[in-house]
Formats: C-alpha cells, sequence, structure tokens
C-alpha cells in the first residue's frame, strides 16, 4: 500500500448535477477534473444508462459544467464556441449561447443564443424558457450598438473597468466580485422570436425553485440601499403572463418553494429565536398566509466539510406528493421524505454526505461521499444504497486510507463528539505530533468521510484530530446557536476535547501539536494563540481577527456579525473588540502561518493582515502566503496549481515546528 501523497488530489475525480431524462432510462451528470499544467479545472457531461449502469463521456471540451433536459433523448448546455460570438464578449457583450446534444451520439449543434449573461435556465413549455440573467444599471449594453456609437460604447467599457461606484450594501460577494446595482432578474424567453420578456422588477434579485405546468415559483428580494434578509414569495403564470405575490408578508427567509400535490410548499425560517442561522421550517400557502406544515430542527442541506467536493447539484426534488430534500444531521447529510400530512421519513443511511439527487419514478440516485470513499453515484433502493460508479476506485485502492476513530465527551453537561485519524502504519509504541482541525461556518460539520489534507497528514506521520463544537450544524438551534458567545464555549469544548484527546492518547506528544482552520476555524485559531500557548504553531486560514473591521467590509459583514456578536460598532463596540482575536494578539507567543486570498470577500484581506502585522509587531514568528486571483474558497475550488501551494505551505510550516 503506498502513502497518500499531497499532489494525489489531483486525479481525484469530482461528480455534480445529477439528473434524470423524463422517462428515468438515463442519468446525466458532470464530471471535472484538474489539469495542473494549464491551472484549472476540466468539466464534462456524462450519460448514465440506468438499466445496466454504464457510463460514457457525452462532451470533450471540458467546459461544460452545467446543463438541462430538452427532451428524453436531447441535452442542453452553454458554451462559447463560435469564435464571433467570443469576440463579442471580449468586447463587453453578454452572450450566452446553449448547444444541444442528443445522449446517443452526434455532435453538438448550437440552439439558441441569448444577449444576456445566464445564471439559470428552466424549459416552461415548448420554445419557451425561464431565464435568470444579470441585470446590471450601470452596464452599457453593446448589443443594440452599431459603428461609431458601438466604438465609443467600447471605448467607455474599457474606462469603466479602471474604477467602481458603490451606493449599496453589500457592494461586492465572494466569487462573484463586485456585485453594486447588479441584479439576477427574472426572464421570459421565446426561442422562436427572440423576444425576451422581463418578470421581476429591475431591483430585484430572483432565483427559480419550482415550476410545473407553465407555472413557476421564484423567491426575490427587492432591495434599493441595503439588503435585507427576508424574502417574497411569487407564482408566475405563462398563460397570464403575470406574477403574483403569495405572501402578504415579507418576515420569513425562503430556502425554497416546490409544487407538491395540490399544495405550494417551501422551507422558511422567521428568524425569531436564532437569528439568520436559524432553521427552516416547512409551510403551505393559504390565502397570502405562511402556514406551518411541519417543524424541522435540523439544517437544510448539507453542510458536512471535505475539500473533495467540485460543482454543485439540487437540494430537493419532487415526486408525486412528497418533497425530497437534503437535511444535516449530526455528523452526516441525508434525503429525507417530506409528505403533505407532514411526516419526515429519513431514506439514506448515516454513512458520509449526500451531496445532490434526483428523483424518477420512484427511483433515486446521488451523488455523495459514502464512508472513506471519494465521490460517486448511489442508488437507494428501497433503503438499501448501491454504488453505481467508480471514478475513483482506482485513484486510492492501493493508498492508506485512515479511517477516523469517533470519541465522546461532555462539556458542561452536553455530549459532543469528535474523531481522531491514527498515523499510517501507526505504532502504538512510537510518539507523534499532532494537528488540530477546525472547520468553518460555525454551522458546519464535520464527519467521517475522506478529507484529502487531513488524510495526507496522517500518512505524514501526523495524528489529526477534530470535532463539532457547539455552533456546529446537525444538532438543531439550540446547540448552533452561539450568537454573542463566539471564543467562549465554542473555545472551551475545542480544549476540552484537545485535553480528551491527549488523555486517551498518549502516543500524542502533548509539545508537538498544531492548531489549524479556515474562515471560522481560522478565526478560532487566531482566537486560540491569544489565549493559550499550548499549540506549538499554527496556520490560521480565511481567517476573522476583528469584527468591528469586518462589519464595514466584507459581503456579510454589516447583518452576519451584527447577529451573530449581538452588537454593532455603534450600540456596543467593547463587545465585538472583546471577540475580536486581534485584541489579544499582544499574548500570543505561537508562530502562525496565514493563508488568506486577494479576492476574499467574505472574510477580507485585512482580516488575515491584521492578525499578521499584529503579530510581527509583538515579535512573534509569523508568514503570511497570499494567493492572487483567489477567494474564500481556495481551499476547495481554489485553481489546481494554488492549492498544491497553499497544502505545501501549511505541511512545511507544520514540519518546521512540529517535526525538527
Amino acid at each position: 500500500m503506498e502513502n497518500v501523497k499531497l499532489r494525489d488530489f489531483l486525479d481525484y475525480k469530482f461528480l455534480s448535477g445529477i439528473e434524470f431524462s423524463s422517462d428515468g432510462k438515463y442519468a446525466a451528470f458532470v464530471v471535472h477534473s484538474m489539469d495542473y499544467e494549464d491551472n484549472t479545472y476540466l468539466s464534462n457531461i456524462w450519460i448514465m444508462n440506468c438499466s445496466t449502469s454504464e457510463c460514457k463521456k457525452l462532451t470533450g471540451m471540458g467546459k461544460e459544467q452545467s446543463f438541462l433536459w430538452l427532451d428524453r433523448n436531447t441535452l442542453l448546455f452553454p458554451s462559447l464556441r463560435d469564435e464571433k460570438i467570443k469576440k463579442k464578449t471580449e468586447e463587453g457583450e453578454n452572450w450566452t449561447v446553449y448547444y444541444a446534444i442528443d445522449i446517443h451520439g452526434g455532435e453538438a449543434s448550437e440552439y439558441m443564443r441569448i444577449p444576456r449573461k445566464v445564471s439559470g435556465l428552466k424549459k416552461l413549455t415548448d420554445g419557451k424558457f425561464l431565464m435568470t440573467a444579470e441585470y446590471d444599471h450601470c452596464g452599457i449594453d453593446l448589443s443594440s450598438c452599431d459603428g461609431a456609437e458601438r466604438q465609443k460604447a467600447i471605448e467607455r467599457i474599457k474606462e469603466n473597468k479602471d474604477y467602481e461606484v458603490l451606493d449599496e450594501i453589500p457592494f461586492w460577494s465572494n466569487g462573484k466580485g463586485f456585485t453594486n446595482k447588479k441584479r439576477n432578474r427574472l426572464y421570459l424567453f421565446d426561442r422562436e422570436t427572440k423576444e425576451i420578456v422581463p418578470i421581476s422588477g429591475p431591483y430585484e434579485n430572483v432565483s427559480i425553485t419550482g415550476v410545473r405546468d407553465g407555472k413557476a415559483l421564484y423567491v426575490s428580494q427587492d432591495y434599493r440601499d441595503k439588503m435585507e434578509l427576508t424574502d417574497m414569495l411569487y407564482l408566475y403564470d405563462s398563460r397570464s403572463g403575470k406574477a403574483a405575490r403569495l405572501l402578504e408578508k415579507d418576515d420569513l427567509s425562503i430556502a425554497f418553494a416546490e409544487f407538491v400535490g395540490d399544495e405550494i410548499v417551501f422551507a422558511a425560517s422567521p428568524m425569531d429565536s436564532y437569528g439568520l442561522n436559524q432553521n427552516a421550517d416547512f409551510y403551505k400557502v393559504k390565502s397570502g398566509k405562511a402556514e406551518l406544515l411541519c417543524r424541522h430542527d435540523f439544517g437544510m442541506g448539507n453542510s458536512v466539510g471535505t475539500d473533495c467536493r467540485f460543482g454543485g447539484g439540487a437540494g430537493h426534488r419532487v415526486w408525486k406528493d412528497c418533497l425530497y430534500f437534503i437535511s444535516t444531521e449530526d455528523r452526516s447529510s441525508f434525503i429525507k421524505k417530506l409528505s403533505l400530512d407532514g411526516k419526515i421519513e429519513k431514506l439514506t443511511d448515516d454513512n458520509g454526505s449526500v451531496d445532490c439527487f434526483d428523483i424518477s419514478n420512484g427511483n433515486i440516485m446521488f451523488i455523495g461521499l459514502r464512508g472513506t470513499k471519494l465521490q460517486e453515484i448511489y442508488a437507494c433502493d428501497k433503503g438499501t444504497e448501491i454504488q453505481k460508479t467508480d471514478f475513483n476506485e482506482k485513484t486510492v485502492q492501493n493508498k492508506i486510507v485512515v479511517r477516523p476513530e469517533k470519541l465522546e465527551f461532555e462539556n458542561d453537561g452536553i455530549p459532543l463528539e469528535g474523531f481522531v485519524l491514527k498515523p499510517a502504519n501507526y505504532d502504538e509504541n512510537k510518539r507523534y505530533p499532532g494537528i488540530l482541525d477546525i472547520h468553518g461556518g460555525p454551522k458546519t460539520v464535520y464527519g467521517e468521510i475522506f478529507n484529502h489534507e487531513m488524510q495526507f497528514w496522517a500518512n505524514e506521520g501526523y495524528f489529526v484530530f477534530y470535532c463539532n463544537p457547539r455552533g456546529s450544524d446537525g444538532r438543531g438551534d439550540e446547540f448552533a446557536d452561539i450568537r454573542g458567545k463566539y471564543g467562549t464555549i465554542d473555545y472551551q469544548d475545542l480544549m476540552k476535547f484537545t485535553d480528551l484527546v491527549l488523555e486517551k492518547v498518549p502516543q500524542i506528544d502533548k509539545c508537538r501539536i498544531g492548531v489549524t482552520g479556515g474562515s471560522y476555524g481560522g478565526f478560532m485559531t487566531n482566537w486560540m494563540i491569544g489565549h493559550t500557548d499550548r499549540f506549538r504553531c499554527a496556520v490560521s486560514q480565511r481567517s476573522i481577527s476583528n469584527w468591528i473591521s469586518k462589519f464595514g467590509t466584507t459581503d456579510i459583514g454589516y447583518y452576519f456579525n451584527a447577529d451573530q456578536i449581538q452588537s454593532t460598532p455603534w450600540d456596543n463596540v467593547e463587545k465585538m473588540w472583546f471577540h475580536s482575536p486581534v485584541k489579544y494578539a499582544d499574548q500570543a507567543v505561537t508562530p502562525t502561518l496565514f493563508i488568506h486570498s486577494n479576492e476574499d470577500y467574505r472574510c477580507w484581506l485585512a482580516e488575515g493582515l491584521q492578525m499578521f502585522t499584529a503579530l510581527k509587531y509583538h515579535g512573534v514568528d509569523a508568514r503570511l502566503c497570499m494567493f492572487r486571483g483567489e477567494n474564500h474558497e481556495l481551499s476547495r475550488s481554489g485553481k489546481p496549481r494554488h492549492r498544491v501551494r497553499r497544502l505545501e505551505e501549511m505541511t512545511n510550516w507544520f514540519d518546521k515546528y512540529l517535526k525538527n
């Protein structure tokens, strides 16, 4: 057996977006792989014959990241293949071109071109599509310009790239860049006439959540100066061409809505007891009001963390009179079934993560990480999971994959759990260094699934240990609620876990342990080095150091900070400062590496720079590695070369202080 090596993740395959054909005979999905030389990801559409499980690659350009079924034999996917269109987009025009391809063979042919930057497309009726596309209030439309007028417009576009004008919050978004006065607007597109009819208003941000019989449900936020957290729910009817607001009040944060039987069912949170992280319950629309269908005190969607995913997919589906959805409970995510009587039933095993799924004629297929395997496609047949693909089997079949061992403990009378990875080729007579790894969120979870960097460190001779402290997902609102408590009870849980691990595993050298984490885990890493000297070194990734500065600089700062810290710079600046790790930087003695990206608009670069400067100012060994062109998702979807360099930097830092 071979050790897991640092660059092995370059060979992993990542699966996303599984969806059945209308007759259920085939399933389409996307396979992503890394191209280290060109420093990019290659994405192609694949087809599975559901009766034989045979899979074949349908596209080969390496740029096909999404698709939709046009009919049971044909897929549509967006791609820029026409050189004239490419040139127009380079000049500043917005175009999205869709190609059609027969799943049984043949070349893709252009099906339609839309003069918009399309973000989502749903077939409504034959020849008519609902789409969401960017609407830029400050943009310049080149599609209607010719000659000298067009050239002047191109020059204005070039000039506008030199500056940004901001007049609303949020003004940027992680992974999207500056978003000021840009909206995701809803349109009706007629393929035959090429007519584009706006449905939502010019200041609305919209997401389509359900389509049936020429009707569509969509969730909308309408704002000018400051985006709020509540949503409006609309029903669009293509026959009348009108959209009707379904709820009289806009006092809910709506996750999604669907047509279920004769009802409109939606998942939403009133945010009245536990703030913006409050779990969503299920409601029906009744006479303009939200009628509670059932409570659901677990996470909506999959929040089980790993660095071995790329791409997305559906987290909810409808079949017959039931809603199916993904939910995180304890350390795993599940597919659950909700019936119209309010009953919820689990359909998958407590065995890792379900990343996306589809259902047809009662048959469920999902993409997930099960046990310590990498992503594959599974069928869920009467409670039994059957693996249908082997995209990653050969990649790790000769590798030493360490199975996490669970440790249960209590703090403040609350049951908690964590996990320990032993070093590969573990010898109980030897002493080893250890790394505490803290997840982000904080409302996410670590489970028992494959995580490359953890497996790599275990194969490099480290114990790796991690847990789900208070604030994590999967245990209900009360457990996840650490508003106004950051750095207190969660810190105590993590340190109690560390004490337990060192007690239960005497093979870990107490003098050679390090700590790392990203986002919330980066906050906690920064917090720890200002409150304890027991870690020999630390690696703080995409971190938070100052809640006051973060309030006014990040895409979620003005509402996330106020909610989670229960204060603002004006009503209680002392509390925000109390929970800021940089306040305690003068007490830090732990050598710390900071990993940050210059386009991280979730935890902006200034957060890492402040903590780095503070340590340097106080004479503590510190290093900051900044990645240009990357954002908050560096560790999960950053460019291949950057992901390699990041893991090299981290491992070298740990080796320097924990092995040498």
